[in-house]
């Protein structure tokens, strides 16, 4: 059903070589040679080379960060200075203790390069054909230092400026593959960042597998656990968490006839904008039911017949955009005011709730012929620079419900990007009588493929 379907900021171009994560040398071989290339991340934001109105991502050279790495060997670090790692310690399988934070990405391959076993891996990882990529956060680093980063990396190069820039608007005008590379690099960048403490003990952790696993110091023979309780993490894997993945719902409802699709909006999306319900699926839910759930709880209406459509990695910082068809009945009263219900004798708290978690505040009906109008409209799926601040400004005060953000993916910042709608009717106004996301943005996907007849689950009697 998905199949050829790629969302902005999917269809990653790397081979990851995960089976390679664990081995100091292979790591250490790929960083020193002259091929790699990094991205750089201060809180979360990527360094930007920019030009007029053209953004690329500044991809630096292993020379260029370097000072930033920390002392030799990069990974394979022993736990005390200058100690180096035993290979066949599984704790400290390509570990880092020292330096700033990096990532192995993988590498971008012209073609897929054979691996056999039988060599050592730092032997394939010099023979090994294509671009490396690793990440580094620098958000640690002095202001003078990165100073002298950008003004090195800026030799040569006089019509770009270099900075680091709010992601969302980074990302403005990449290719499919470098958004996809920026996607895994940031939501790895951001797992690192937040996750100082082992989760079971409350022990600092540190880097192993190249920036893919954290492990607890109290499993390390030099750490003194005199009258505590061995960490659970002691064993198994070892491990405190897997980099996190957040599944995300993204709900374009039909009518049986399929000529009428149902928009909500929330409080917070800008003015006159419409899109897909969506919700985070919980413990113990198939992503089927959480659609049902999610549209019970924020529209009041059942539906049926849950198709899949597509997926959408969103690195803001670590969720997966899961886009879903369903079947729903207009005659169906749409309510929002369920959870008024369930805190009925509490208003206030109830407005409190309804503001910060982001509900929809508003959900109707649209025929095909009214969202078509808004397709054709040059404004029709264009989110400005103001919109886009408004948001940004709302992800930093709260930890936004996936229906808060009004994209469902990272459509913000690329403007109006949808394909020719039929003209069925035309709006002589300056603006569109509602706006809804673009097709970079997997809610814009769904909507404007159903609006243009392109939707793989068919129509009546096919769903």
């Amino acid at each position: 059903m998905s199949e050829g379907h790629v969302n902005f900021l999917g269809g990653s171009p790397l081979n990851r070589l995960s089976w390679l994560r664990t081995s100091s040398a292979f790591l250490n071989t790929l960083l020193a040679s002259t091929s790699t290339r990094w991205i750089a991340f201060q809180y979360g934001k990527p360094l930007i080379a920019s030009r007029a109105r053209e953004n690329q991502l500044a991809w630096l050279t292993t020379a260029e960060v370097e000072h930033f790495l920390g002392p030799k060997p990069h990974f394979g670090q022993g736990p005390t200075e200058g100690a180096t790692a035993a290979v066949d310690a599984p704790i400290i399988e390509a570990a880092r203790f020292r330096g700033a934070p990096i990532v192995f990405l993988g590498v971008n391959e012209p073609q897929a390069n054979e691996y056999n076993p039988a060599i050592p891996p730092e032997e394939f990882a010099k023979t090994l054909v294509g671009t490396p990529f690793f990440s580094v956060d620098v958000s640690d680093v002095s202001q003078s230092e990165l100073d002298r980063l950008v003004q090195t990396s800026l030799a040569g190069t006089d019509d770009f400026t270099l900075s680091f820039a709010e992601p969302r608007s980074a990302i403005r005008g990449l290719d499919d593959p470098n958004a996809a590379i920026f996607a895994v690099a940031r939501s790895m960048i951001d797992w690192n960042f937040r996750n100082k403490f082992c989760a079971s003990c409350g022990s600092p952790v540190y880097s192993v597998w190249g920036g893919w696993k954290l492990t607890c110091t109290s499993l390390l023979s030099t750490s003194d656990n005199t009258g505590r309780n061995p960490c659970p993490t002691l064993k198994g894997l070892h491990n405190i968490a897997h980099p996190r993945t957040d599944a995300v719902v993204i709900m374009a409802v039909l009518n049986e006839a399929q000529d009428k699709i149902l928009l909500g909006r929330n409080k917070k999306f800008p003015t006159r904008f419409y899109s897909t319900m969506a919700g985070f699926i919980e413990p113990g839910e198939s992503f089927e039911d959480a659609v049902k759930r999610e549209l019970w709880e924020e529209a009041g209406i059942h539906v049926r017949n849950v198709k899949y459509h597509s997926g959408q990695p969103w690195p803001f910082p670590a969720n997966l955009m899961v886009g879903f068809y369903a079947i729903g009945d207009p005659s169906e009263a749409i309510r929002i005011d369920l959870d008024n219900e369930l805190e009925g004798s509490h208003p206030n708290v109830v407005r409190a709730y309804l503001l910060r978690f982001s509900l929809f505040l508003d959900a109707k009906w649209y025929t095909r012929e009214e969202v078509l109008a808004v397709l054709q409209h040059k404004e029709g799926t264009n989110f400005t620079r103001s919109d886009f601040k408004q948001m940004a400004s709302i992800d930093e005060r709260v930890n936004v419900k996936a229906s808060g953000d009004p994209l469902g993916g990272d459509a913000a910042v690329h403007g109006n990007q949808t394909q020719e709608a039929p003209a069925l009717v035309t709006h002589h106004d300056n603006e569109p009588p509602f706006r809804i996301p673009p097709r970079t943005a997997i809610a814009g996907v769904l909507i404007s493929d159903w609006a243009l007849g392109k939707t793989v689950v068919g129509y009546k009697g096919r769903m």
